[in-house]
């Protein structure tokens, strides 16, 4: 059973470590700074002093405290280190008391923490220079050995204090649900040492000549759109094509079109054939290769930033994560021989969260049915019982199309533009849905009341999101109807994660309601299995026995998703096409890729 009071724990202790990190490496520790608060012992280490296991408690009478406490789990794996069996990590804990819907409190760093409770601590150009200092890495003079311990040491100080007024303020439930946040953590440096096996030869290739691919990128994608002059997205271009097709398309509330990537990716849905243009500007606005971070084994490493966007899902870098530019760069994820990669996600998640949070009986129906857009089809009257995704693939992409957005409390118009159809038609899909789910619909209005009158919604885990003083606008009210299954969702993903890693299943990363795992060809099929038995043992547990469907896709070769298989072989058409002497790289700062976005 998990602890519910800090008094279950009879020693306490307060971690700071301080390391160099090259992009996609493993940490490699400098010092440690270590303080137990009972007995007010300090340990106090340097790399060379350190050895082969923790200098502290890590068993269950012993509670490890940290400020972003991964790092330090990071530096127990370099180390060969064992990690602690519970968990306090403040960050988390900050980040929880302080989420808020309007995000004007969402600076969690150490210093904005101390200074929220008026805690003393050393300055931000002090830290900036210690961190410049360690991270030049080695060797040190005595004096800079001596510096960095120190600067350690500081960052250990505050500790205490700051878990006194976290710890404070937690019943015993929430207590035990912090706990089980610190949990997390434990997974997430496991999956951060773990990494994602790149293809590196073809990416050295591709940075080696990008700049000229990107150019022919640009020619071949945009010679069925004519919406670029050289390097430069022409928003009266696009809009001249969109006007030329008469399609409807989401606007700024200036009246400008959105030409943000969600409205690419969204309006991708509806248009298909938008699927090239929607790559190729993912592909220039966000992507510069040499950022991906990769280290000298082939793993991509980048911290996955957990609970840092108001849902708590993990926020790791766009520009450094596989996972994070365009889809075609995904087909660079490639198992090393004899290994095989696994993608295991959800199916449908949000869908049946609403459907078991709501309590309607009639969705939980139709998640149950195995296709819940084309079962609400069948259940609105507008197919046939007997329709198939194959014979009426069309009525069902609207309904998904409604399914999801109501979730975000999208209005007919946003849906009209979404679905590519009038604004009534639009609106008689909503009404449909309202129809066939009306406690879904009673429910989600008492969210939103819920968070008018009481200031703060909370998910089973102890997720918990408030609203400004000055109440909900609009925006606010639509995004709060979707935080619930959002941070559900987030919820029963790290529950995944958590069981899993201490199953010994290797996973490569957390993909929003997925995970990327990897494992020895003869084994591949044996841990797709067990890790979708994780994934559906975490649903049951957050959704009080609501199992949701998992799906697995293989791969032995390289990974693939079909978003970006033509651009895949485009680029590497192009690649392959690339003449010696080809490679510009060093021109990429004069093109400058900022100028590719509007």
């Amino acid at each position: 059973m998990t602890p519910s009071r800090i008094e279950d724990f009879s020693e306490i202790w307060c971690v700071d470590f301080e390391f160099h990190q090259p992009p996609g490496e493993i940490p490699q520790p400098i010092c440690l700074v270590a303080h137990e608060i009972r007995s007010r012992r300090w340990v106090k280490l340097f790399r060379d002093e350190m050895a082969d296991t923790a200098p502290y408690r890590l068993d269950e009478n012993s509670l490890f405290i940290a400020f972003a406490s991964s790092a330090e789990f990071s530096c127990h794996l370099a180390l060969g280190w064992q990690l602690p069996k519970y968990t306090m990590d403040l960050f988390f804990e900050f980040r929880n008391l302080t989420n808020s819907v309007d995000r004007l409190n969402q600076k969690a760093s150490l210093l904005s923490a101390l200074a929220y409770f008026n805690i003393s601590h050393s300055t931000a150009e002090k830290k900036d220079s210690m961190r410049a200092l360690a991270m030049r890495g080695g060797p040190w003079t005595q004096e800079e050995r001596d510096s960095l311990v120190e600067y350690c040491q500081s960052d250990v100080l505050p500790l205490p204090a700051l878990l006194n007024k976290l710890a404070s303020q937690l019943s015993p439930q929430a207590f035990s649900q912090a706990l089980e946040r610190g949990r997390y953590s434990k997974a997430v440096a496991l999956m951060e040492d773990a990494g994602v096996p790149i293809d590196t030869e073809t990416l050295d290739e591709l940075r080696r000549k990008w700049v000229n691919i990107h150019l022919q990128l640009i020619a071949e994608v945009d010679q069925d759109f004519h919406v670029y002059e050289g390097i430069h997205f022409r928003y009266d271009l696009f809009k001249d094509w969109l006007d030329r097709r008469r399609s409807a398309w989401p606007r700024t509330h200036t009246g400008r079109l959105s030409v943000e990537e969600d409205t690419f990716r969204t309006m991708a849905l509806t248009y298909p054939e938008l699927n090239p243009l929607r790559e190729l500007r993912a592909t220039l606005a966000s992507m510069k290769l040499e950022s991906l971070s990769v280290g000298r084994d082939g793993r991509n490493r980048t911290s996955l930033k957990p609970f840092t966007s108001v849902t708590s899902r993990n926020q790791p870098s766009n520009s450094s994560f596989i996972f994070g530019p365009a889809v075609w760069l995904r087909y660079l994820i490639k198992p090393v021989i004899g290994n095989a990669v696994a993608y295991v996600d959800f199916e449908q998640q949000e869908f049946g969260i609403a459907a078991h949070l709501s309590g309607d009986e009639a969705m939980q129906e139709a998640y149950g049915a195995g296709d819940p857009y084309l079962e609400f089809a069948k259940q609105a009257g507008a197919v046939p019982p007997g329709a198939t995704k194959k014979t009426h693939s069309a009525v069902r992409d609207q309904f998904k199309s409604c399914a999801l957005a109501v979730m975000y409390g999208m209005t007919p118009k946003g849906l009209s533009i979404r679905i590519g159809r009038s604004e009534n038609e639009a609106e008689r899909l909503i009404e449909k849905h309202q129809q066939t789910y009306p406690k879904f619909w009673e429910w989600s209005d008492r969210v939103v009341a819920h968070m008018q009158l009481e200031g703060i919604y909370t998910t089973k885990a102890g997720w918990q999101v408030s609203r400004a003083p000055r109440g909900l606008n609009e925006h606010q009210k639509r995004s709060l109807r979707n935080f619930p299954m959002q941070a559900t969702g987030a919820d029963m993903l790290r529950l995944s994660c958590c069981l899993a890693t201490e199953a010994g299943i290797t996973i490569c990363c957390p993909v929003h309601d997925a995970v990327l795992i990897e494992a020895p060809l003869a084994r591949i099929g044996e841990q797709v299995s067990a890790m979708q038995a994780v994934m559906t043992e975490a649903s049951r547990e957050i959704l009080d026995g609501f199992e949701l469907r998992t799906e697995a896709k293989v791969f032995t070769d390289r990974f693939e998703d079909p978003r970006g298989r033509s651009t895949w072989k485009l680029v590497t058409g192009l690649l392959e096409r690339c003449r010696p002497g080809e490679e510009q790289f060093e021109l990429i700062g004069l093109l400058g890729y900022s100028d590719a976005r509007v």
